[in-house]
């Protein structure tokens, strides 16, 4: 393991500027540390999500899933630094066919919502989609690995299929869309 902070502040980032993997410095509000923020965001939320009730395996998978995202934390601090592979989007697609294939098809949107822990779940998906703007704004002027942008963007697909999945577990409807005709 690499260095243990001893003291969490440093002072170094008071002007405005952070310290990536490199040990280069860039400023706060760049689109590189923008993406490794959204992604943080994210594994922040999921573990929100985790602190409620969540049966397995999805328990499992989440926890998987968040430690995949502190390697993509870790792949964008490190510019031209490679840790999430083909095989982890894969991962996720296995995961979410099995969850929805138990699920009736959809024939409207559904609105963020049902029971606390897929609220939670439309939450993460919202950002994850952020997360996943991040990093095609990053990948607009520097190299972002193309599998970790497929990782994230199956990622929100995961999520909202686990959120019906988890309304379905708790006996609570999806709730349909309706548009409103009033103006």
């Amino acid at each position: 393991m690499g260095h243990r902070l001893s003291k969490i502040y440093t002072r170094t980032g008071d002007s405005g500027k952070t310290g990536l993997g490199d040990g280069s410095r860039v400023a706060k509000d760049q689109p590189r540390v923008e993406a490794i923020g959204s992604v943080d965001e994210l594994n922040s939320l999921i573990g929100v999500l985790l602190s409620g009730e969540v049966p397995e395996p999805a328990r499992t998978q989440l926890t998987e899933i968040q430690h995949r995202l502190f390697d993509l934390g870790g792949e964008l601090s490190i510019p031209g630094h490679t840790a999430i592979a083909e095989p982890a989007a894969e991962q996720l697609e296995q995961w979410l066919d099995a969850f929805n294939a138990d699920l009736p098809m959809l024939k409207e949107f559904i609105l963020p919502g049902g029971c606390a822990a897929a609220a939670h779940c439309h939450l993460a998906r919202a950002v994850c989609r952020r997360a996943e703007r991040r990093l095609v704004s990053l990948a607009a002027s520097e190299n972002v690995n193309a599998a970790a942008i497929r990782y994230v963007n199956r990622l929100s697909d995961y999520l909202f299929v686990l959120a019906r999945h988890l309304n379905r577990e708790a006996r609570v409807p999806d709730v349909l869309w309706q548009q409103r005709r009033d103006g």
